[in-house]
């Protein structure tokens, strides 16, 4: 039905606005569709009436009765006169202006279907529709609150009519009765609760105008035509009820007075107040459009409202008449002489209405035209006021009467405070949030942020052009940053309060700035972190880097610290980070940060690489040494301990810390502060470096060990070659021979004839202290590091070369052996002692490992081990140059023992008995 009746709309308002597909409620006749202004976007309501409502077959079946030629006339007569009502309704609302009555938005115009439509203000509902959803409620056992409206999309709205949102329209009702009645001079005459419509705000506004005219006593200058009560009080059944006058809520003036005074709407408020407490919700004069039935009513005292009676209301009525209302104002109403009743103005007046939150609400209606002392003593006192209100009143009607405020920027400071406050009061669901972003926030940024374009958006005019009058009003936004981000969502923060925060940054004065940073940590809960690195970052290393204040500079770092994760600035968890550095419990590596020490924060804290790369240079930059500068920097650091490499902790970190702890201004606490951050440092990176040395196994351990051990030691000490390796004692001799250790060795030509009792007792036996006849260095030296390295082992023989022992061959195939010369690997052979006999082949043992200082080498505990060398008793598996025994000289230079020339002879037994001494030993081999 509705969407042919649009079909045939052609007109401004259908070509102007876009209409919602199905009305959202019903003002008696009239079809309420919410709107939105297609040039705009602000949001209406359009009124639409169809004149197929007028059709006799919806009407009663008496219509039917008139039938003829003269019936359809007078049916098409009776409908003219409705739509001029109806047209009349909306020309008085073009003419008549004031707050409580419904206003005016696009005038009334014709459809091509000869029905009626026109724009107004948006409206939620009219008062009639919201009593009939609650006794639609109440009759359904689903009540949840009082008076809560669904409409059709299933969505709840609350309008909870309690008993200050009566006062409040009650009052709104009185005022524009008083200005209808002696500034208009006009008369209702149909006041009912489908007349009184509730806008977005809350506010009750004054409609139905369609019986609107002068009163008999009204002096005004006016169009309207006085209307007729004889014809107004004739119920026609062919009409619908709602296009007619609703005698349910009419005056005794009118029907049995047939007087039109401006009294009679005070009866019909009387009447209406009694519906709003009645159950159901009607009026408590019901006769059906009937005037006989009316007149009845009124002859008789107990079917006439009145205290006796308790005005008709039920005893057991959920909603009991306060006393107030009983006793004072609705005796002043309902009464059958004109005279006795109250006028608009004295209705105003009445006691019911004194209160505290009427009356504040009264002087808010009148603020705009309040002096500036008088609204600077409101707005001072509101605060303390506004907890008492419901939080329904909060956000329609206060709400939108501050933010109206705020284009004075003397009381902007003050307004503000009233908004935020008001804001805590209000509840804090999605349909808040909601409201909040979409018309607090959007003044917010209209009065703090430049427009577009404008000369003081580049950094470069921030300073000269800003508008320091508004930094008191900045400086309290910025202290309610944490009631900001609670109701709205990051996407909104960042677009319209973020840019209020970066502007704040760059103010001039001290004040706004240390608000902005001290803004900061409940910004982190709702920005992003590339906006947080991009954006808020860089501004407060700025203010850090570019202020001169000492405040400001301690302020900006116990910001950075919060943007590294730490606690925010003056929170009571800077002070126990203090105390939690006096507990030296814990390893050191895990980090700095104890759960003690962590407050909750945003995830986007810093990352390392911004840490380490931008925020830590420009710690070390700092050139003052104020001690509080020094503290408030020490705590940063302890977050970017937290968070930064070991390797960069020890190279960038623990120098800056200590030449800050090393300040001239520091005093003994200060210092130990820095102390115990150093030696935390300090645990973390050896904990982290020794994890890394741990990681590359224990073969790599084991050879630096070995690199870094050079010392000579004596035979039992377990260190050198024949060390333990892998938890195991090798024997050198067993290992070069292929042999197993414990096997007879004692003759190394003819070693399996020995015993392991005879090897035992050759491995314990000592050296010998004989000389060779060219050694050139006592034997007190070698005696002197045996001693000082009594539980050392080194790579080599535990006998000095000064101590070498003479050989003697003493077996049966000890003959003379011609070895061919060769030149040893490692070492250098002094040339007076090289054998220049042609086929004598001088080895000499290498090694790979130098001895420091030229220590000796004693080769004779090689000759007393558990094995031998072994060689080959065939003969004639050696070598054809190897024809004699060569006996090689010591070296003069520490040999290297990794590079051992491979034995080409048998090797004769020593013998530690062998007398002579040097050359005269081998005149046998001469």
């Amino acid at each position: 039905m509705f969407s042919t009746a649009f079909k045939a709309l052609s007109s401004n308002i259908s070509a102007n606005y876009t209409l919602a597909p199905h009305p959202s409620s019903q003002a008696g006749p009239w079809d309420v569709f919410d709107a939105t202004r297609k040039s705009t976007g602000k949001p209406a309501s359009v009124f639409v009436f169809d004149r197929k409502k007028l059709d006799p077959s919806r009407g009663s079946s008496g219509a039917a009765a008139l039938g003829g030629r003269g019936g359809t006339a007078s049916l098409k007569r009776a409908n003219d006169e409705v739509l001029d009502r109806l047209k009349q309704e909306a020309s008085s609302l073009a003419r008549l202006r004031h707050p409580s009555i419904l206003e005016l938005a696009e005038p009334v115009e014709e459809t091509r279907s000869g029905g009626l439509m026109f724009a107004t203000e948006p409206v939620t509902a009219s008062l009639g529709a919201l009593l009939l959803d609650k006794d639609t409620q109440e009759r359904g056992d689903g009540r949840k609150s009082r008076f809560v409206v669904e409409d059709e999309s299933s969505k709840r709205r609350d309008w909870e009519l309690d008993e200050l949102e009566i006062q409040k329209g009650l009052l709104q009702l009185g005022k524009g009765l008083e200005f209808l009645h002696e500034s208009a001079g006009l008369v209702h005459a149909n006041l009912t609760p489908e007349a009184i419509m509730i806008n977005a705000k809350g506010d009750w506004k004054i409609s139905g105008l369609a019986f609107c005219g002068p009163h008999s006593a009204s002096t005004a200058a006016t169009s309207l035509i006085p209307i007729n009560l004889h014809e107004a009080l004739m119920s026609d059944p062919r009409l619908p009820r709602n296009v007619q006058m609703n005698l349910d809520y009419t005056s005794p003036d009118f029907v049995m007075d047939n007087s039109l005074t401006p009294a009679a709407d005070l009866f019909s408020l009387g009447l209406l107040i009694l519906a709003l407490y009645n159950s159901p919700h009607v009026s408590p004069i019901s006769v059906g459009g009937s005037q006989s039935s009316y007149k009845r009513i009124f002859s008789a005292a107990s079917t006439i409202p009145t205290r006796q009676n308790n005005f008709l209301i039920p005893a057991g009525s959920k909603y009991p008449l306060p006393t107030t209302l009983a006793n004072d104002l609705l005796p002043s109403l309902i009464t059958r002489r004109a005279a006795q009743r109250l006028n608009a103005t004295a209705f105003q007046q009445a006691p019911y209405f004194d209160n505290l939150l009427v009356s504040t609400l009264r002087f808010l209606d009148d603020l705009p035209a309040k002096s500036s002392i008088e609204k600077t003593q409101f707005l001072r006192g509101l605060p303390q006021i506004v907890p008492q209100f419901p939080s329904h009143v909060l956000e329609r009607k206060l709400l939108p009467a501050l933010l109206e405020e705020m284009k004075d920027r003397e009381l902007l400071p003050l307004v503000l405070s009233c908004v935020f406050k008001v804001v805590e009061g209000v509840s804090s669901d999605e349909a808040a949030k909601s409201s909040f972003s979409t018309v607090v926030v959007p003044r917010l940024r209209e009065i703090f942020l430049p427009p577009s374009g404008n000369a003081s958006t580049t950094k470069a005019g921030a300073t000269s052009d800003r508008d320091t009058s508004k930094d008191p009003a900045l400086i309290i936004l910025l202290a309610h940053t944490s009631l900001i981000c609670s109701r709205c969502t990051g996407a909104v923060f960042s677009a319209d309060i973020l840019p209020i925060i970066l502007l704040a940054l760059e103010s001039p004065t001290h004040a706004v700035i240390d608000a902005a940073l001290r803004s900061l940590n409940p910004v982190l809960a709702v920005l992003d972190y590339s906006t947080m690195r991009n954006k808020l970052f860089p501004a407060t290393a700025h203010v850090f880097a570019k202020t001169s204040s000492l405040s400001i500079k301690i302020c900006a770092l116990e910001s950075l610290g919060t943007l590294c994760g730490g606690p925010p600035i003056g929170s009571k968890a800077i002070g126990r980070l203090e105390m939690d550095d006096d507990d030296d419990g814990d390893d050191g590596l895990t980090g700095l940060a104890s759960p003690t020490q962590k407050s909750p924060t945003s995830s986007a804290i810093l990352d390392k690489h911004t840490i380490q790369e931008k925020l830590v240079p420009l710690l070390k930059g700092i050139k003052t040494k104020e001690p509080a500068v020094m503290m408030a920097a020490l705590r940063v650091f302890r977050q970017v301990g937290g968070i930064a490499d070991a390797e960069f902790l020890a190279t960038d970190v623990l120098p800056t810390l200590w030449s800050m702890a090393l300040g001239p201004l520091l005093d003994l606490q200060q210092f130990q502060s820095f102390m115990q951050l150093i030696k935390r440092l300090g645990k973390k990176i050896e904990g982290e470096q020794i994890r890394k040395l741990k990681s590359l196994g224990s073969e790599a351990g084991a050879s630096i060990g070995l690199r870094n051990k050079p010392t000579v030691g004596n035979a039992g000490s377990g260190s050198g070659l024949n060390a333990m390796v892998g938890g195991e004692e090798v024997d050198f001799a067993s290992l070069v021979s292929g042999r197993k250790p414990g096997l007879p060795a004692e003759d190394l030509m003819n070693d399996w004839s020995s015993t392991p009792s005879t090897i035992a007792q050759k491995a314990t036996s000592s050296a010998p202290s004989s000389q060779l006849a060219w050694q050139s260095q006592p034997t007190l030296r070698s005696s002197m590091s045996l001693s000082s390295a009594s539980n050392t082992r080194t790579v080599t023989p535990d006998q000095s070369l000064s101590s070498f022992a003479a050989m003697t061959p003493q077996s049966q195939f000890s003959q003379p052996l011609q070895p061919s010369t060769r030149a040893a690997s490692g070492g250098t052979i002094p040339t007076s002692y090289v054998n220049t006999r042609p086929g004598v082949d001088v080895h000499q043992p290498t090694s790979s490992l130098g001895l420091a200082n030229g220590t000796s080498i004693d080769w004779s505990s090689a000759a007393s081990k558990k094995s031998h060398y072994t060689t080959s008793s065939n003969q004639n598996q050696m070598s054809p140059a190897t024809n004699g025994f060569g006996l090689p000289p010591p070296p003069m230079s520490p040999p290297a023992l990794q590079s051992w020339s491979k034995p080409q002879t048998q090797i004769p037994k020593l013998s530690s008995n062998q007398g002579g001494s040097g050359l005269d030993k081998y005149e046998s081999l001469i």
